[in-house]
């Protein structure tokens, strides 16, 4: 399954397919506890302690990250000491970290993370559970995100959680498919059989745009760099990028 929309920024879409089938959001999700964290007045200054320990949204169990699932080692080098929200947001967004995403979900609750998406209008994305609560995920409680739902995110955010976003290190999907140094702010998630990204790109030539692309299927290969669903991904973007100056019209 491909899903794809386009919009000119924060006006209506010009390319849809496919916008409201839901996928696995995996880590796109992270943009939704990004934007709960900010607008929830925790002071991001905060110590928190870096623990590798959570209970399930379904109440009834822990659960734990794996290193070996996890893009970013930084955080589990602080296990059993603190870190400041502000920064395990940032390892979140940028190199994608499991751990800090669930320590900044901890903080801020998944009641905050559900009205992040319904202020973005989302119609069939949720994200209720955090990264590999499988006691939840047995249970049948998943997280899901449409293309279109992505994009109304990205147009719902703050200019500085917009801007948090523009430090994502992970440029092998719609990124790849511009030309180097194009500035752009982005999120993505990949796992076995699943390759997401979601972005505003902002050419010095033509107006900025949002594009979501989410593809489910055998192509996605689960790897950071080297994964065939990536490489689709940076080709459907540079088709998007080369007719930039035709997406307002």
């Amino acid at each position: 399954m491909l899903s794809v929309v386009v919009a000119p920024w924060r006006r209506s879409p010009v390319v849809v397919r496919n916008p409201d089938v839901p996928h696995d959001a995996a880590s796109t999700m992270k943009v939704a506890v990004l934007a709960a964290l900010h607008r929830s007045g925790i002071d991001l200054d905060a110590q928190v302690p870096v623990v590798n320990r959570f209970t399930s949204v379904t109440g009834s169990a822990t659960y734990a990250n794996s290193i070996a699932h996890d893009s970013d080692p930084a955080p589990w080098e602080l296990l059993g000491a603190t870190a400041s929200l502000r920064w395990l947001a940032g390892r979140m967004v940028t190199h994608s970290s499991n751990l800090a995403t669930n320590l900044c979900l901890a903080e801020v609750g998944h009641d905050a993370v559900a009205r992040v998406w319904r202020q973005a209008g989302a119609s069939g994305s949720t994200s209720p559970r955090g990264i590999e609560d499988y006691p939840a995920r047995a249970a049948g409680v998943h997280n899901r995100v449409t293309a279109g739902d992505l994009v109304r995110l990205l147009e719902s955010l703050e200019p500085e959680v917009l801007g948090q976003l523009e430090g994502n290190v992970h440029r092998v999907d719609v990124a790849a498919g511009l030309p180097p140094g194009t500035r752009m702010a982005s999120k993505n998630g990949w796992f076995p059989g699943l390759r997401h990204c979601a972005a505003v790109v902002h050419p010095q030539d033509a107006e900025s745009y949002a594009i979501a692309v989410c593809y489910t299927g055998p192509l996605a290969n689960g790897h950071d760099v080297d994964d065939p669903a990536a490489r689709l991904l940076a080709r459907i973007s540079a088709r998007v990028w080369a007719g930039r100056h035709t997406l307002a019209g």
